[in-house]
């Protein structure tokens, strides 16, 4: 099967590099420039997050194709670091303990990387359940939860922080009911 992983576009809280992962913020005007300027592979089924700007996403890439919702591929929670940026970060001794421990430590009042990343690759194993039959699937999530799959089912593996995509791009890939294997970055 033929599975496209499309990073939502541009939000407000992206361009200002701010960590925004459960405040449901709309595709800003340049997000949605961007994504009416680029080309996407085509898809029987889009697979998405819940959240407002990967809806809007789906619907603009993807606007005569059903959306599949699937809750658990939701972007991570930030807890007390939601909606800041590094600069106003750079004073929190927590934030600086965050960095140290390589992004590994639990987001105060937030989710964990670990748990985070977990979830996500249920998330991915239960869109299954619908998309058997299918010959081709967009995933139109998070840049977190995109690195998570692919960090646990990629084959030949990387890991984590080596999946990062910008906003509005993302992997084609082949699954083989097991194992993901790149064949693009968009």
């Amino acid at each position: 099967m033929k599975i496209t992983f499309i990073r939502h576009g541009y939000t407000a809280g992206n361009m200002e590099k701010r960590y925004i992962g459960r405040t449901d913020e709309p595709l800003c005007a340049e997000g949605i420039s961007e994504l009416l300027e680029r080309t996407y592979p085509t898809s029987e089924v889009v697979v998405s997050s819940p959240m407002r700007r990967c809806l809007e996403t789906a619907k603009i890439i993807y606007p005569n194709v059903k959306i599949m919702i699937v809750n658990e591929l939701q972007e991570c929670d930030f807890g007390d670091f939601e909606g800041k940026n590094y600069t106003e970060l750079s004073s929190d001794s927590r934030y600086q303990a965050w960095i140290d421990s390589g992004g590994e430590m639990a987001f105060p009042n937030g989710e964990s990387p670990r748990e985070f990343r977990q979830r996500c690759c249920v998330g991915f194993l239960q869109a299954f359940d619908v998309l058997d039959s299918r010959e081709s699937a967009a995933f139109v999530v998070h840049g977190g939860t995109i690195m998570a799959i692919l960090d646990r089912f990629s084959a030949p593996h990387r890991d984590y922080f080596d999946w990062q995509c910008d906003n509005g791009g993302g992997y084609v890939c082949q699954w083989n009911g097991i194992k993901l294997k790149v064949t693009e970055k968009l």
